[in-house]
């Protein structure tokens, strides 16, 4: 599993550090018109229409089993993640859902090591340690420096961690083989239908777009979401795992809270001392983790 880093992976590393730390603010500004779950179907759906030209001639390269890995794979990685987030941050800014993004690599190891038989040492251990205690630490956070009760909305972004680290084994050790164009654009396509339904059918989207002030801003918003955050850089990254290691190919955590903070501050967020500690408790223990001997 280990190989050397070259210029490339890094590129691509520090581009996808830039869409994805992009991604919290576009949220932020869907959800100023649309409810959290037309935002996470909307961006699903549009970034499946995005990617179904690429999509459709690559049906015909599949195996049998291939088909339920990359629905799997969709579901995972995208889908989920995509309702997940939009619902957490009606009750978190987006520089917390940044800082809090950054728990993917230790999902990584964690469900590498319990489902694929990947293993990590002691100090990794620690990490993982020090870097949930500054999740809880950024969960109990409030305005005023104060540590009140525990915001449940944290746990929806762990849990969208969580389903990252399982996607990237998976698609590691389950579906290598296949192409990044193709694992992107045909798990999307595959999950694009289950989130047009639920879009059209049982949400208010569409009276909203028509009747609602900024609601064409709004859609432009998620529409950029899902061409830059979904889209291009799913396929960007399941190019940069392929050439990588899921270890490293996650740690694009480490830059995206960078930008998700500096978009949140121009946006007049404000981060307080149990934030900054919380932040650098979850850097930290990531760090830790990663750590070679």
């Amino acid at each position: 599993m280990k190989k050397n880093v070259g210029a490339l992976p890094v590129i691509l590393l520090i581009i996808l550090s830039l869409i994805w730390g992009t991604s919290f603010i576009l949220i932020k500004q869907g959800l100023k018109v649309f409810s959290p779950d037309v935002v996470g179907a909307l961006r699903v759906t549009a970034a499946s229409i995005f990617l179904l030209p690429m999509a459709l001639p690559r049906l015909r390269q599949l195996k049998q089993g291939d088909h339920f890995k990359l629905l799997m794979s969709g579901l995972m990685g995208i889908f989920f993640p995509a309702f997940l987030f939009a619902w957490a941050q009606t009750q978190l800014n987006s520089s917390l859902a940044g800082i809090l993004n950054t728990l993917s690599p230790l999902w990584t190891m964690i469900i590498g090591a319990l489902f694929f038989t990947q293993r990590f040492r002691g100090l990794a251990i620690l990490g993982i340690i020090i870097s949930f205690t500054g999740t809880i630490l950024l969960a109990l956070s409030r305005s005023g420096n104060a540590i009140t009760g525990f915001n449940l909305y944290a746990l929806l972004i762990v849990a969208a961690c969580a389903l990252y680290g399982a996607n990237l084994n998976w698609v590691k050790f389950k579906i290598h083989d296949l192409g990044s164009l193709t694992i992107t654009s045909v798990s999307l396509l595959f999950i694009g239908p289950l989130a047009a339904v639920y879009l059209f059918v049982f949400t208010d989207f569409t009276k909203v777009l028509t009747t609602e002030p900024g609601a064409w801003k709004a859609f432009g918003f998620v529409a950029l979401l899902a061409l830059m955050s979904t889209a291009i850089a799913n396929l960007l990254f399941i190019k940069l795992l392929g050439i990588s290691t899921p270890l490293f190919a996650s740690s694009v955590t480490y830059i995206m809270p960078i930008v998700a903070v500096m978009w949140g501050v121009l946006d007049g967020e404000k981060l307080l001392v149990g934030h900054f500690i919380g932040m650098a408790a979850i850097l930290g223990g990531v760090y830790l983790a990663n750590k070679k001997k």
